[in-house]
């Protein structure tokens, strides 16, 4: 789902230059709207994207680092999992059930 679709065109280049710059590091298994998404969700989370100034935008795209950028999508991949999705509910009771001193 993209999100503020006005200001993802707009600002477009830097996030094609960014991806660029990961590319070069190695990091070529994300997009330019994996990057906006990280933007819109972690970096500007507190703030109205639609109201931002343009200068504010690049800049902060521009100052991305691989390293927080991975950091984020790994956090974001755990949070999504559901570990015990194959488990039966009597399993993971029995798993979760504290075991009787014998």
């Amino acid at each position: 789902m993209l999100k503020y679709t006005d200001q993802y065109d707009t600002v477009l280049p830097a996030l094609e230059s960014k991806m660029e710059e990961f590319r070069y590091f190695g990091y070529d298994t994300f997009s330019t709207e994996d990057l906006w998404q990280y933007c819109v969700k972690k970096k500007w989370r507190k703030k109205d994207v639609g109201e931002m100034r343009l200068h504010e935008m690049v800049s902060d795209i521009m100052e991305m680092t691989a390293s927080d950028f991975v950091a984020y999508h790994q956090v974001e991949g755990l949070r999504g999992d559901n570990w015990f999705s194959d488990m039966k509910h009597e399993d993971l009771e029995q798993l979760l059930r504290p075991s009787s001193k014998k």
